[in-house]
């Protein structure tokens, strides 16, 4: 059988651990033996970060940039104790947040549902996608302990010299805590951009939720940039059929208990980061979570929404069967292939990412599925696949199946 040939490169940036090995297997017998792809290879797993300085990572984001398209493997982001464990010379940040920020990119995630997996919350029947604001924040905060009484204040310095604004916190009367949070318009502005672009490609509603009622002024400024840039977009998403609606972020998730799916919530970075994880939960496993990263300009870079699954790495260094779920991370790269094709307008790669995501499903269908999804099934299979087992099934479902 001939490969197909992929016209521009693909961006593959390998991880650590249990999925470091995942990811080995599933470019060897579902991916390399198909397609005829030039990988623009970077090993972002933490030894080599640390050899590079993680200059590496910087490299991957900028081939991201000009390529358009990476399919990432899960990686660590080291810790004190991970420091010693791998002898780094430090804690290196998340490879994750440099590359967001180097593409000043959107995550979304989106479930991947099954026939046989039903949703804890029953009205649930199509994905609800989310996106999160991954910049700013709770997530760069300034915070003080406050010792006793006093004053706390907030002082804005112009850099042109003007007068400075300034704002009371509050008065203490006695010991406390507080927080300063901040964002920019530049950011905002480029997570509005990618929801919209997003929503359009996915041909779903699109949802935007704050607390503006209460922070009228930091809220408020979230939602009417928002507003005005679905307004820039309004013939665009008129043509996709789709619509956008504002909602107070707590009617949001009343409502989203009620609705049926198939919409894109878009929400600002801790809010994203909490119900990511319920939607996530509601839907099954974070093991059957996508996440995609796209940036204002249209670049792309695709993995499992999961971590590195360090419990089953450790089993599977002392020579033990596993049975760790590669679902997200096969996802990973059929959403890279499929973007690939898409972009170069050739419908055969595309064809062959949509075939690879129906091998995958027709096996979970089948009841040949990892541990960890056994307990959600009904009815339950009478026994589970170890990793390379799943794999070869879906391999040989995908043979089976692929013209």
């Amino acid at each position: 059988m001939a490969k197909i040939k992929v016209k521009t490169p693909l961006v593959e940036m390998d991880g650590d651990e249990m999925t470091r090995i995942i990811w080995a297997m599933i470019k060897e017998k579902l991916v390399l033996p198909y397609l005829d792809v030039d990988l623009k290879y970077f090993d972002l797993g933490v030894k080599k970060r640390d050899e590079t300085d993680d200059k590496i990572t910087v490299e991957a984001a900028a081939a991201i940039k000009q390529y358009g398209v990476g399919v990432k493997c899960a990686t660590i982001t080291p810790d004190g104790d991970r420091v010693k464990e791998y002898s780094l010379k430090k804690a290196w940040p998340s490879p994750n947040g440099q590359i967001r920020s180097y593409l000043d990119g959107t995550v979304f995630r989106k479930p991947i549902t099954v026939k046989n997996i039903s949703p804890a919350v029953r009205s649930w029947k199509k994905p609800i996608m989310i996106g999160r604001h991954a910049y700013g924040d709770l997530y760069k905060s300034a915070e003080m302990v406050i010792p006793g009484a006093g004053k706390a204040e907030m002082v804005f310095t112009p850099a042109d010299g003007g007068e400075k604004l300034q704002v009371q916190v509050h008065e203490f009367k006695g010991p406390g805590i507080v927080m300063g949070i901040h964002n920019t318009d530049k950011s905002i502005i480029s997570f509005a951009k990618a929801c919209i672009n997003y929503a359009i490609s996915e041909k779903v509603d699109l949802w935007f939720a704050v607390k503006d009622t209460i922070s009228k002024k930091y809220h408020t400024h979230f939602k009417e940039i928002f507003a005005a840039e679905v307004a820039k977009r309004q013939a665009d998403m008129d043509k996709a059929g789709i619509k956008y609606r504002y909602l107070l972020i707590d009617d949001a998730v009343a409502q989203i208990m009620k609705h049926e799916g198939g919409i894109l919530w878009a929400m600002r970075n801790y809010d994203g980061d909490v119900f990511s994880d319920m939607v996530a939960a509601g839907f099954g496993s974070l093991g059957m979570m996508t996440s995609v990263l796209v940036s204002p300009d249209g670049k792309f870079e695709f993995e499992a929404a999961h971590g590195t699954v360090k419990r089953h790495y450790y089993e599977h260094l002392k020579g033990n069967a596993t049975s760790t779920n590669s679902v997200a991370s096969i996802f990973a790269w059929t959403g890279a292939i499929k973007k690939r094709g898409e972009l170069d307008g050739t419908a055969d790669v595309s064809r062959f990412g949509e075939a690879l995501e129906k091998a995958v499903i027709s096996c979970i269908e089948k009841g040949i599925v990892t541990k960890d999804l056994v307990p959600l099934m009904d009815p339950r299979p009478a026994k589970y696949e170890t990793t390379e087992g799943f794999i070869n099934a879906v391999a040989e479902e995908l043979k089976k199946n692929w013209k």
